[in-house]
């Protein structure tokens, strides 16, 4: 038999690559910008598509999908045609994925600041991209299971299984997070409301982190740190035992992120014992990587992208530690909504995902061009200012978290709260945020400084767009034998190994999910809770549209602090009308769960307009333009058409009426404004905000009132 000869496609690698670098730089240069917003209110520019609501959600699309998601195709394609001594499948369909991801990133750079957004955290983009994301990663999905089923290698290495897991769970995350009923081509709302679609959130939420920015980036880990060091995986078993219990235990563990919320309190139990599990395949992992360094750390002292490569590992471990330990009631009770969750998050991001992004590049990029990297004292100036980065990033937060969550819950001798007022913890967190953005910064400058290494590194050589290579044809599969390891035999079945891989990933989803979502008595209701009105119904839209939930909660959990602060404690049956739910993720202001009634409508009229004339020191971007905006009543009666198909129980054929009903809410609104010596036209978006805002809360103090 004579081996076979092919090319490898290396110029599909280096426009992932391209884009990576790209992607990179700009993702991180608006999450300055917002780092900086946070602390310097000008630096909103006073224009609705620079205010941090709306250009917050656009660093972490550009940061997760773009940055990232380039990454990982970059190291797949790279990795799998040589794992599997094979071209990739198709070429076509290579740069069908390549330019159809990069239009993905494009359509969220132009619609996030316009307002375009489900409010879905890491899932804001609406509808029509949901479908084209769907459509590029399947042609992915069978562009890389096309290149193994035509392999010259039998067995699928480690680093495959994670593509395959990612790939798998990734495609069920999104189309389960993404039923939505459209309105309009930019307007969709969530099928699920409240309580259920909190639990799909954070199910997705999570495993969005796990299965885009970690099993992926294990896949990488397994295939270029032993290449880097030139050293075999330090356990092969290891290596079993870690991706199985990984992908099993990681799917149960979203219900942490809501602690102390409405969810049922046994899903909240699953998700802290599950979170607590994750940390030995976790740290299986961690260390399986560093000991495949064993005999090789005189190398690390020397060469700079095995530097990268042990500070992304290490920063993996700290971030899988801290994760369980979050999880636990008694720190999530302090840590949540508090900037340690920023911490955390960007000791992953910055560390895990960014150091290792970077020591591929440095490796790679030399490797397809056929020359040397430009200048090892410039990738070494950019690791130390990165860790330092890093450094300057995340201790800052940590300081600031437990800054805020201390402060929150504290109480005088005489029992009542030292800091009442939320805008006191904000003036004193200030000084972290501007060390903060002084870390970012430094990090953002040791990226630009590894693209301009890059560039040159590739300037110097030239690009071998087909690299030759050749391979003995893949044997006929000969009978297993009776003693092979079962896992041996797995390895050999691509699609088998899809299978169990969705197998294990649906378990813990059916368990978690179902009982919410189709036992009713999870979610009692509350005969007091009504439908929104039409005008709240769009000035819940406009509060999406200018993404106040990334600063505001909208839940109360049931800690006297909590209740002393904001009013009686969150219910499960207050949000059953609520498509999507609002409770936030973090209080960069305070919860709004209970602003109904108040104040009266001339104080939002005036802390929308200027929030510092009603809150001095307050760092909340004005919204001057709500007043000059015209609201749009169009869409009224398409949107009560779509909440009566959500099962909320507006009357038969109110969509027609509904308008009428929201001139007269609106026009007293204007009248209450007009008493006050302001004058504002009853049909501008400001209008319909103060009415969803005045209506917080309102129906528990009906209820209240109804049982005294």
């Amino acid at each position: 038999m004579q081996p076979e000869k092919f090319y490898y496609d290396n110029k599909i690698v280096r426009n992932f690559g391209i884009a990576t670098v790209i992607w990179g730089i700009i993702g991180m240069l608006v999450g300055l910008i917002i780092a900086i917003q946070l602390y310097q209110p000008a630096m909103n520019m006073h224009n609705q598509y620079t205010s941090f609501g709306r250009v917050r959600p656009l660093h972490t699309n550009a940061v997760i999908f773009a940055f990232v998601g380039n990454a990982i195709f970059m190291g797949v394609y790279y990795s799998l045609q040589r794992l599997m001594k094979a071209r990739m499948f198709s070429d076509v369909l290579s740069k069908i994925h390549f330019w159809g991801w990069q239009l993905i990133i494009v359509s969220a750079v132009i619609t996030l600041p316009l307002g375009i957004t489900t409010s879905h955290e890491y899932a804001e983009l609406e509808w029509p991209i949901d479908i084209l994301i769907t459509i590029i990663w399947v042609v992915f999905g069978i562009n890389m299971f096309g290149t193994i089923i035509k392999r010259r290698e039998r067995h699928i290495y480690v680093a495959i299984w994670f593509y395959i897991a990612t790939f798998v769970t990734i495609a069920v995350l999104h189309i389960v997070n993404s039923l939505e009923i459209p309105v309009s081509f930019t307007k969709s709302y969530m099928v699920f409301a409240g309580v259920q679609d909190a639990l799909v959130q954070w199910w997705y939420g999570h495993n969005a982190v796990a299965f885009f920015l970690t099993t992926p980036y294990l896949g990488m880990m397994y295939y270029f740190l032993p290449k880097m060091a030139n050293r075999p995986i330090y356990s092969y078993k290891l290596s079993i035992l870690h991706f199985w219990a990984l992908i099993f235990i990681y799917i149960w563990a979203g219900p942490h992120h809501l602690l102390y919320s409405t969810l049922p309190g046994w899903a909240q139990s699953l998700g802290v014992v599950f979170s607590i599990m994750l940390i030995a395949p976790s740290w299986g992992g961690m260390i399986n990587g560093l000991l495949t360094l064993r005999g090789a750390w005189d190398k690390v002292r020397d060469d700079v992208i095995l530097k990268f490569m042990v500070v992304g590992l290490t920063a993996y471990g700290m971030a899988t530690f801290e994760g369980p330990m979050l999880s636990l009631k008694q720190v999530n009770a302090i840590g949540h909504f508090t900037d340690w969750i920023i911490a955390h998050v960007h000791v992953g991001a910055l560390g895990w995902n960014g150091f290792l992004t970077f020591a591929i590049l440095y490796w790679l990029i030399p490797r397809i061009y056929k020359t040397e990297l430009y200048s090892k004292k410039m990738a070494s100036f950019h690791f130390w200012i990165g860790t330092l980065g890093i450094l300057f990033y995340a201790i800052p937060m940590y300081w600031s978290g437990f800054t805020q969550g201390l402060m929150w819950k504290e109480f005088t001798p005489e029992g009542i709260l030292k800091y009442p007022n939320f805008l006191e913890t904000t003036m004193r967190i200030i000084p972290m945020h501007v060390m903060r953005s002084v870390g970012g910064a430094l990090y953002l400058s040791g990226v630009i400084v590894m693209a301009v290494n890059l560039y040159k590194t590739a300037v110097r050589g030239k690009l071998v767009a087909d690299e030759a290579a050749e391979a003995m044809p893949l044997e006929k599969l000969r009978p297993e034998a009776s003693n092979e390891r079962w896992h041996r035999r797995l390895e050999r079945k691509p699609v088998l190994f899809l299978v169990a891989s969705l197998v294990v990933i649906l378990i813990g989803t059916f368990i978690e999910l179902m009982p919410t979502l189709t036992i009713s008595s999870n979610i009692p209701t509350i005969a007091s809770v009504k439908p929104y009105t039409p005008l709240e119904l769009q000035g819940r839209d406009i509060y999406i549209r200018e993404g106040c939930v990334n600063c505001h909660s909208q839940t109360i959990r049931p800690f006297r602090s909590e209740t002393e602060r904001y009013g009686e404690y969150s219910k499960a049956g207050e949000f059953v009308y609520d498509h999507p739910f609002l409770w936030g993720s973090k209080r960069t202001g305070p919860d709004l769960q209970r602003e109904g009634g108040k104040y009266g409508d001339s104080w939002h009229f005036n802390h929308l307009m200027d929030p510092r004339l009603m809150s001095p020191g307050s760092i909340m971007p004005e919204y001057s333009w709500l007043i000059k905006q015209k609201l749009d009543t169009n869409t009224t009666a398409v949107k009560i058409r779509a909440m009566q198909t959500l099962g909320v129980p507006y009357p038969a054929g109110y969509d027609k009426i509904a308008n009428r009903d929201l001139d007269k809410q609106a026009k007293g609104i204007a009248d209450n404004l007009a008493k006050d010596k302001i004058k504002v036209k009853s049909n501008k978006e400001i209008i319909a905000i103060i009415a969803y805002l005045q209506r917080l809360g309102t129906d528990i103090k009906a209820n209240k009132t109804a049982n005294n």
